[in-house]
């Protein structure tokens, strides 16, 4: 999921170069979604492994 939003902020900074403001806001917006999705799931992850473990 972090490389998804990677490669989302890469489309948008190229879109921007290239002068396409809206594509470039649409990544932008969908690349923060991701990324907070992500690190939703990987505090999830890290807080059920530290229980099984402990």
């Amino acid at each position: 999921m972090f490389r998804l939003s990677i490669v989302l902020l890469v489309v948008a900074i190229v879109a921007a170069i290239f002068g396409f403001g809206g594509i470039a806001a649409s990544a932008t917006y969908f690349a923060k979604i991701v990324f907070f999705i992500a690190i939703i799931l990987l505090a999830i992850n890290v807080l059920t492994g530290y229980f099984r473990k402990g």
